[in-house]
């Protein structure tokens, strides 16, 4: 049975994160695996990362980052970490409050299934009626702002660059793309993509536009207590100059 796994970092999110969640959902969907992924953190989380995990250890794993590192680089090692399993087909991160809800990762490996040329599904926050995307006025404007800079850069018109909700297929190149350390933390999903568009370009492959597909989310809810702050819009900003000057030549090991 094709495996996916789901990478979930965490930073100081004892109080926030949801054991019951996590462990009910591995246990309605056999071949999936979720790898908990402490950055350093300075409460409780590990001490609840690791008795989670504990609930459902055929499912669930806890992998301990020391000293904090950021969100990139817990995304990094908990995917790496993941694909090392050979029977892992699928590897994709998740952000720990639950924002994208679990019931959307059956909608994304759905349409894995119905478009077997796919490689990248990315969940997207759109505003449509009949759909509940409860997003901060000010953080939506500045993420629109943000999108389309990112887009510009990538000349890609994805909408979503940020959605902490992600799914690819594990091949030659996704390894590749994560091989190596990401230049910026909090918009690594940027350069993420900057480097698989680039990698595919190298290899002759059809764009990456051709096999990613973005998934307009039925529920997004802005949870409490998110660690991107207003300050951080113009960092971001700054962080994609940084893309754009380390990949203007084309992304390329070491």
């Amino acid at each position: 049975m094709p495996r996916h796994a789901i990478v979930v970092p965490c930073y100081n999110e004892a109080t926030r994160f949801s054991p019951a969640a996590f462990v009910d959902n591995a246990r309605q969907t056999p071949n999936r695996r979720f790898v908990f992924v402490d950055d350093g953190s300075t409460d409780a989380t590990w001490d609840v990362l690791r008795d989670t995990a504990a609930a459902l250890p055929a499912q669930l794993e806890a992998v301990q980052q020391h000293p904090n590192a950021g969100k990139a680089e817990a995304v990094r090692t908990g995917v790496l970490h993941a694909i090392e399993d050979p029977d892992t087909d699928w590897v994709g991160y998740f952000d720990a409050d639950l924002a994208t809800p679990l019931d959307a990762l059956d909608q994304m490996m759905a349409l894995f299934d119905a478009h077997a040329e796919l490689e990248l599904v990315l969940a997207a926050r759109v505003q449509l009626l009949g759909r509940h995307i409860d997003r901060n006025p000010t953080r939506h404007y500045a993420g629109r702002v943000f999108a389309t800079a990112a887009s510009t850069l990538l000349a890609m018109p994805i909408y979503d660059t940020q959605c902490g909700a992600k799914l690819f297929r594990v091949t030659d190149l996704l390894r590749i793309a994560f091989a190596e350390r990401f230049v910026t933390s909090w918009t690594f999903d940027v350069e993420l993509l900057s480097r698989l568009a680039h990698l595919r370009e190298g290899a002759g492959l059809p764009p990456l536009e051709a096999v990613t597909h973005e998934l307009p989310l039925t529920r997004w809810t802005d949870v409490a207590g998110s660690k991107v702050r207003a300050k951080d819009f113009p960092l971001a900003l700054r962080d994609l100059g940084r893309i754009w000057w380390n990949h203007r030549g084309g992304y390329r090991r070491g």
